[in-house]
């Protein structure tokens, strides 16, 4: 069973399988492989449900965490929180959409917003990784 304040690296490793997905569905799209792009978009689609889900759960219980660190590393941790946030809140939606495109193959739209979608999404499962080092490292 996990604990609560198990959670954040639960969250850590999402956002980790989430990236790996992430660049290996863009891979196969890149090379045509469509079939194995959708599987891979759906499997990253979920492992961010079960991360946005667990994010909830813990910050539910805990609250927030405050960064410790000092100096540099202050300036840097909020240099990197403060867009992941935006982009965060902005990805929700532009992930539903761009999924809901591909899956009922309206393909020129698909495209045109996945193009938007992806760096977002991409950007947003890293920094998520970073935030959880610099939080608890």
């Amino acid at each position: 069973m996990i604990l609560v304040h198990e959670l954040p690296t639960l969250n850590a490793a999402l956002n980790s399988l989430c990236t790996l997905l992430l660049l290996f569905a863009y891979a196969h799209i890149r090379a045509g492989r469509i079939a194995h792009h959708r599987r891979t978009m759906l499997a990253a689609f979920g492992t961010s449900v079960l991360f946005l889900i667990s994010y909830v759960i813990y910050h539910l219980q805990v609250g927030s965490v405050p960064y410790t660190g000092t100096g540099l590393l202050r300036v840097i941790y909020f240099s990197i929180l403060i867009p992941h946030i935006v982009l965060a809140a902005a990805v929700v939606p532009l992930a539903i959409l761009t999924l809901r495109r591909g899956l009922i193959r309206d393909d020129a739209r698909h495209k045109r917003i996945a193009k938007i979608t992806f760096p977002i999404w991409l950007f947003v499962s890293v920094t998520g990784v970073v935030i959880y080092a610099m939080l608890y490292f």
